[in-house]
């Protein structure tokens, strides 16, 4: 299904129990870590306005109420719904489950404790271009060992690589446009990860492309990096 509409519609993965964060959220969901004053996640949902997005589904779980007791149903003109899990359904249920919230063919996907300032037009482009099934924005990196990396033949992915220690590579920097249809059609169950039971598992069999992107990058999973967040995303 490919169009030349612009992307209007997200979700993003909102259950993160932040466990790595625990002395710095304490029983929070990840993406209500306090950056510099204000929630992790009102920054994601700054960048989803200022991409044209108009409706995001909160894929949530964990203290989920925490989230929606301060974003309520509508952010910034953004008009916001909630898909909640009774139980840990993974990164690839949770996005099947708020995929039924959503009419879009098309969407961005996006993980809701770590942002990359993408260009969600041009994303688009290189995914009708391409005729693609998703299209997965990656950023390359230098002397890093904490992420696995997308390996490419010119734009195509053809495969995913554990973390381990690299002098550069690229890395999936967590927005992802999909065929919504796709990941309803290849849902393995209730509960399963996107990135091994989707895209790891069906790498081949899929049009997986990737966007270079060079845009800021941060991901808050870690003491360190949340501390670098606090710093940096001030002046974003």
């Amino acid at each position: 299904m490919h169009m030349d509409h612009p992307i209007t519609e997200a979700a993003i993965l909102v259950g993160g129990l932040g466990t790595r964060l625990k002395s710095v959220v304490s029983d929070l969901p990840k993406p209500m870590a306090d950056v510099a004053g204000r929630p992790f996640l009102a920054y994601l949902l700054d960048y989803c306005k200022r991409e044209n997005i108009q409706r995001v589904v909160l894929c949530a779980g964990y203290r989920h109420e925490a989230i929606s007791e301060y974003f309520g149903t509508a952010y910034n003109g953004l008009e916001l719904v909630y898909s909640i899990e009774d139980e840990p359904l993974g990164t690839g249920g949770a996005l099947r489950k708020g995929l039924d919230l959503l009419s879009s063919p098309v969407i961005a996907f996006l993980n809701g404790d770590s942002i990359c300032q993408v260009n969600l037009s041009e994303m688009t482009k290189c995914y009708n271009e391409n005729h693609a099934d998703m299209v997965l924005a990656v950023k390359k990196m230098h002397n890093f060992n904490r992420y696995g990396t997308v390996v490419l033949e010119q734009k195509r992915i053809i495969k995913f690589e554990e973390k381990k220690p690299l002098n550069e590579g690229f890395i999936n920097v967590g927005v992802t446009l999909i065929n919504t249809d796709i990941v309803k059609k290849l849902a393995p169950s209730q509960k399963f990860s996107f990135e091994k039971d989707i895209l790891e598992t069906h790498t081949t069999a899929l049009n997986l492309f990737a966007f270079e992107t060079s845009e800021y990058f941060i991901d808050i999973g870690v003491p360190e990096d949340y501390a670098l967040a606090n710093r940096q995303l001030v002046r974003v």
